[in-house]
């Protein structure tokens, strides 16, 4: 009778920079011959097709939201998807837990903890999360997306490994990939994304600026653009008026396909967007989401803009007037992209999928030195 293979069980959920990262390393845990499953919240299941061949399983999740009626449900929602998240355990059995952060991955993870299962949290940030922080002491092992993190203490850095955060696979082969050519007249091809909640502002400050450039340079553009659904209409209008090419979306199923053909790319600077966009090669200007206390996307995209990779461009910044300098630019001096995308490379880690799914390995073979 052959031998049942080992499980592994990720624990994550909430938005796609939650869901990308375990999805990758699940990938590459099934090409390792493991069985995977994944924990996961309501919103973690629009994923749901990224994780072929990795059953998923739905549990109870919620923030710790502002004032105290808000407090109160959250832990209630988080007690709830603890609860669910024993019985599940217990059922399973699983030989690793590995958590990616945010409040939807906290129930699976604490848990895997009370019941002595091994567990490797990742952190995708230059400062680790709250959740994260709060089960990192009894974790087995921290991986880092990041050399240097904020908010580890001295027993958490003895634990942590540097991974890299990791991408799927598909954007891992664009690493490889030469930076499209573009010529001094040619198209140049602008990817806008709004991360996995659409930022409005993209909306708002893109269309209106591109059709300030001249008719030529207009002609010159193809856009792809994602946004929210209550923006849609009104920036497809704003493109249609000022006679630009443009292809809008909610959602983009194949971003790997939609990065490949880009030369530039307008974003927040979540942190798989910032790794998904540095391993494929590709400058940015980044507009950092610019209300999280601890400014995590802000220094997410310093890191690649310190190195030349890319742009960064705060939200109260991202006026008509400076987008349209920067494209304006673009357009009249192309070698400014060549350049920037080859720095950009330098920042991206095509391999941080192994590296990871290395350790989760090491921990299943009883590895914990």
């Amino acid at each position: 009778m052959a031998q049942e293979k080992k499980l592994i069980v990720l624990s994550s959920g909430g938005t796609g920079g939650h869901m990308t990262p375990a999805q990758a390393l699940g990938h590459d845990l099934l090409s390792r011959g493991f069985r995977v499953e994944v924990i996961t919240d309501k919103r973690g299941m629009k994923y749901a097709s990224m994780f072929e061949g990795m059953p998923m399983h739905v549990i109870q999740a919620g923030t710790l939201g502002s004032g105290l009626v808000g407090k109160i449900k959250g832990v209630g929602s988080l007690a709830i998807g603890i609860a669910q998240a024993h019985k599940l355990l217990r059922k399973l059995k699983p030989d690793v837990v590995v958590g990616f952060g945010g409040y939807p991955s906290f129930p699976g993870v604490f848990a895997a903890q009370k019941q002595k299962i091994p567990t490797v949290l990742h952190e995708q940030n230059a400062i680790i999360g709250k959740a994260n922080a709060m089960l990192a002491h009894r974790a087995n092992r921290i991986a880092l997306s990041l050399p240097v993190v904020r908010g580890l203490d001295e027993s958490d850095k003895v634990r942590s490994v540097v991974t890299g955060n990791p991408v799927r696979p598909e954007i891992a082969a664009l690493y490889s990939e030469p930076y499209p050519n573009v010529k001094d007249d040619g198209p140049l091809n602008i990817l806008i994304m709004g991360g996995s909640l659409g930022a409005s502002v993209f909306s708002e400050v893109v269309p209106q600026t591109l059709g300030k450039l001249s008719a030529a340079n207009k002609k010159r553009l193809r856009i792809v653009q994602q946004c929210r659904e209550a923006d849609i209409d009104m920036v497809r209008k704003a493109y249609k008026e000022n006679n630009i090419e443009a292809e809008l979306a909610t959602f983009f199923e194949d971003v790997p396909d939609r990065l490949r053909a880009c030369h530039l790319v307008i974003g927040r600077s979540g942190a798989s967007t910032v790794a998904e966009v540095t391993t494929a090669g590709r400058p940015a200007i980044f507009v950092p989401y610019p209300h999280h206390k601890d400014q995590q996307q802000k220094m997410n995209a310093d890191a690649v803009a310190d190195v030349g990779g890319a742009w960064m461009m705060t939200e109260s910044g991202f006026t008509q007037d400076a987008l349209l300098a920067r494209i304006e630019n673009f357009l009249q001096n192309p070698q400014v992209l060549f350049r920037a995308a080859e720095k950009a490379r330098t920042c991206g880690k095509p391999d941080a999928a192994r590296k990871l799914g290395n350790l989760v390995t090491a921990i299943v073979s009883g590895w914990n030195e």
